[in-house]
């Protein structure tokens, strides 16, 4: 068996051996005991699409009238439901034990032009499609398990495609007023046959999007979205999903193939931070070079919180990609900083596609300040592991990836100082400043944030500004994409992984010996503020 260790200072990594080999079997995902796993192991490529794609034209909020939708229809797939009320007791590797059930219709014969849906797979999210029409259905989300909210994130597979037909899909319990989808998101798309024939991955497809209040009357209010398109084969398998998907066992091939590397294994540590509830392995990555003597600073970085903003780990991908590279700016980096990194907090959460919940029900990113290492056991960790760093050494930046399902672009929120001499005025905006100096296409100073509301209290961003950290950010990348520069398109794959690169490019500006960079930006935020801000009101007053 493989012998665990925690990795608590911030010394020299020694040899990696917490992954059960460079290139044995990975260890099989645990779920909960309710959830039904198909055998297919489901894997996509990676693949970015040679001209940008735009957004469409937003149809409108059309009001669609109660009664037109699944009670006149077929159910051709349902997954039952797990009990309200009930809550997390144990789980296994493969999820529910003995023969899987038949939640999808059978075909009727050749000419049955039904689509069989399926999502029990790593990340999947879908509940229940109904037809309505010859090539119409009327598509219900699974809530965060063990909870009756939280219904955004979708991922799942359909089968016996039809290419000349024009199929309209609504997903009819969204649970956010508000979504891009209104302002020309698309959907996303992956044809099987065209990733084996043509090398193409994920792309954004869609006609005739909607994004509306249900008619139903329901409380809380559900809205929907909905869509029209063709598919591009006869017989084909493809998969929808919200934003490009990351799984669990992702993560865990990229780290088994940096384990199998001689040279980044060399200055990165693989760890286990701690277990999740449901048995998954929470890694924590420690990436450092020589030392140079003295004691070296620290930067703390996390991802997947919440558990479908998969842009997140996209975005942490990139970071890890470039910090464990040969580039002269990594080897800086390296000999300069130790990087403390959780990619992914919260795996039992993407392993059953939640939106935003842990196994708890309960959102991870609410219980920094008090939840329990019982209930909460990556968050714990975390919070443990920085208050051992911060009694030891400096922790310069710590920043948390997370995705936004309303507004374009990327931002950050961070903490205004409000605490007198303890940090130099408004520093707290330098660094955002400069990311958005950086990356001028797809980052907005403008749409960042530093008041601390009371409901953001129990944050990762807020508890660690309030454990010492000046500069403690979420950032934040659009489930859309960017309307900067002119651009007007979704993010793809590698814009989401460029993020990582500019955070280390900004990392260096932003500690530069030479304080020229830092100074010129903090006369520009006191100039726009003092633009802003006119006479009677504090600096804390004005968002940006």
């Amino acid at each position: 068996p493989v012998r665990w260790q925690r990795c608590g200072s911030p010394g020299e990594p020694r040899a990696l051996f917490a992954l059960p080999s460079a290139r044995g079997p990975l260890p099989a995902p645990r779920w909960p005991v309710e959830c039904e796993v198909i055998k297919e192991a489901i894997e996509h490529i990676e693949w970015v699409p040679p001209e940008p794609e735009p957004f469409c034209q937003p149809t409108g909020h059309k009001q669609v009238p109660a009664g037109s939708g699944e009670e006149r229809g077929t159910v051709v797939y349902h997954l039952s439901p797990v009990p309200p009320g009930s809550c997390f007791t144990r789980a296994r590797a493969g999820g529910a034990p003995g023969p899987l059930s038949s939640p999808a219709a059978a075909l009727e014969g050749p000419q049955d032009t039904t689509l069989l849906f399926e999502s029990r797979f790593e990340s999947g999210n879908l509940q229940k499609a109904v037809k309505v029409g010859p090539y119409e259905y009327v598509l219900t989300l699974r809530p965060d398990l063990y909870t009756a909210k939280h219904t955004q994130w979708f991922y799942f597979r359909v089968q016996n495609t039809w290419k000349d037909a024009i199929y309209c899909f609504t997903i009819a319990n969204l649970a956010k007023p508000k979504s891009l989808y209104g302002e020309g998101m698309q959907p996303l798309l992956y044809s099987q046959r065209d990733a084996r024939s043509h090398g193409i991955g994920w792309r954004r497809v869609g006609t005739d999007i909607r994004y509306y209040r249900s008619g139903g009357g329901e409380e809380p209010a559900a809205f929907c979205l909905s869509w029209s398109m063709r598919f591009p084969h006869d017989g084909d398998t493809c998969f929808f999903a919200h934003s490009y998907p990351y799984t669990y066992s992702d993560l865990q091939r990229y780290l088994q193939a940096v384990a199998g590397d001689p040279a980044r294994s060399r200055y990165c540590a693989v760890r286990a931070l701690c277990r999740s509830l449901a048995g998954n392995t929470v890694y924590l990555l420690t990436i450092t070079g020589p030392s140079s003597g003295a004691a070296k600073r620290v930067v703390v970085l996390s991802a997947r919180a919440h558990p479908g903003e998969s842009g997140g780990s996209w975005a942490m991908q990139g970071f890890l990609d470039f910090i464990l590279s040969a580039a002269p700016d990594a080897q800086l980096l390296r000999r300069l900083f130790v990087f403390k990194v959780v990619p992914m907090l919260n795996p039992d959460g993407v392993v059953v596609g939640n939106s935003r919940c842990s196994l708890t029900g309960r959102d991870p990113n609410r219980a920094y300040g008090t939840g329990s290492r019982g209930s909460f056991p990556a968050v714990w960790h975390l919070r443990a592991m920085v208050e051992r760093l911060l009694a030891e050494r400096e922790v310069v930046l710590y920043c948390d990836f997370h995705g936004h399902s309303r507004k374009n672009n990327v931002f950050m929120y961070g903490c205004d100082g409000g605490r007198a001499g303890a940090v130099p005025r408004l520093q707290e905006r330098i660094f955002p400043l400069m990311l958005s100096k950086n990356a001028p296409d797809k980052f907005s100073f403008p749409s960042c944030k530093f008041k601390v509301q009371k409901s953001k209290e129990g944050t990762g961003r807020v508890v660690m500004w309030r454990m010492g950290i000046a500069n403690s950010y979420t950032m934040e990348a659009a489930f859309g994409g960017s309307t900067l520069g002119g651009r007007n398109s979704h993010f793809t794959v590698e814009d989401l992984k460029s993020l990582g690169y500019h955070l280390c490019d900004t990392l260096l500006d932003f500690c530069d010996p030479d304080p020229a960079k830092f100074q010129r930006c903090l006369a520009e935020v006191d100039a726009l503020l003092r633009q802003r801000l006119g006479s009677g009101r504090s600096w804390s007053d004005v968002p940006t």
